[in-house]
């Protein structure tokens, strides 16, 4: 318990003999920071322009360009194939039914 009074007087001690200065430091209203926060809206705002108009030119140089087509794959016979008709019948599911009879 003796340490830590003592610690505290010198503590105290040590703030008091601390130099101090004459001026007052300056005092940060919002109206100051308005300059700042506009500079920063322009520097951003231009940003986005810039990054926009960059991409915009990206895209349309990427896309003027084309793209190379593979070949047609080769028509396998056994794709595609039907071996039993589908339980609605010979028509496709959504194809028009033609009714010769009627």
């Amino acid at each position: 318990m003796a340490t830590a009074i003592i610690r505290s007087a010198l503590s105290r001690a040590a703030i008091r003999a601390a130099p101090r200065t004459s001026l007052a430091p300056k005092r940060r209203f919002s109206s100051s920071a308005g300059l700042d926060d506009a500079f920063e809206a322009r520097k951003w705002e231009s940003i986005t322009y810039g990054g926009i108009f960059s991409c915009t030119l990206l895209a349309a140089y990427v896309l003027s360009k084309g793209h190379l087509h593979g070949d047609d794959p080769p028509a396998y016979p056994y794709m595609h194939t039907r071996n039993k008709e589908f339980p609605w019948g010979p028509d496709g599911l959504f194809e028009v039914k033609h009714n010769d009879g009627h």
